[in-house]
């Protein structure tokens, strides 16, 4: 089967400091894939290298067999690539669904009728509260985003991110600055995306993560040092080195 992400000796460095050094990995399709390290091991620099929000020096990217180093996010955008962002990206005076009607315009043919209104969108509006329903917003669909928690916010970049029907899900922290009842929230929205979505998320909360994941790629320095199933890589003495202080 043709892997969701395969990259090959993937290069990136900024003023000479190599920031992903040489990364080759493959994820199969539908797979929940970990990535951990600590800061600065180059973790958001590897998915903004998947997304195409960096162009890499050298190396490969290829998403379900397409080779696609040289194109923009908005192209790998239609070849199903979505994510969420360490820092929230949101439009915080407009209401939670115009927030994903614009996640949703992004990829619609209707984003080139710059004069038409949105408001006769029904069918965007439809599928952006459909969407928030399924995170568990619809009740403050027509707040602006300002106006939530930021809980509320992580979900609303989650519902983003699903509402434009992914293959590939980039997840950046998405547990980042929760308490204790909203991790579970989000985890138990996490365990509900469908089979046919591959997952990659990086987290630093490393007990919810581990449930989520069955593969971890730990990077350290840009570098992949270990990589297995969840047992394999909390029982490596490399992980302990580098990531839990052991």
């Amino acid at each position: 089967m043709t892997a969701a992400v395969a990259l090959t000796e993937l290069r990136k460095s900024f003023g000479g400091l190599p920031a992903t050094d040489g990364v080759t990995l493959e994820v199969a399709a539908g797979e929940r894939r970990l990535v951990i390290g600590p800061n600065g091991a180059g973790k958001t620099t590897l998915f903004n290298l998947v997304s195409g929000d960096l162009r890499p020096d050298a190396g490969s990217v290829r998403l379900f067999g397409e080779e696609v180093r040289g194109l923009r996010p908005d192209q790998r955008a239609h070849r199903g690539v979505a994510r969420t962002y360490q820092i929230l990206t949101l439009f915080p005076k407009s209401t939670l669904a115009h927030n994903v009607v614009l996640a949703l315009l992004g990829l619609a043919p209707a984003r080139w009728q710059m004069l038409a209104p949105l408001a006769g969108r029904r069918d965007l509006e439809e599928r952006a509260l459909a969407a928030l329903a399924e995170v568990g917003l619809e009740s403050v669909a027509q707040r602006p985003a300002s106006e939530v928690s930021y809980g509320e916010k992580r979900r609303l970049e989650i519902a983003m991110a699903l509402a434009q029907k992914p293959r590939l899900l980039l997840l950046d922290e998405p547990l980042a600055g929760l308490s204790a009842e909203e991790r579970r929230v989000v985890q138990q929205l996490l365990e509900r995306i469908p089979r046919d979505v591959t997952v990659m998320m990086i987290e630093h909360d490393i007990d919810a993560a581990l449930a989520f994941a069955e593969r971890i790629t730990v990077l350290h320095y840009g570098k992949v040092i270990v990589e297995g199933s969840r047992a394999e890589v909390v029982a490596h003495p490399r992980t302990r080195e580098v990531y839990l202080g052991a």
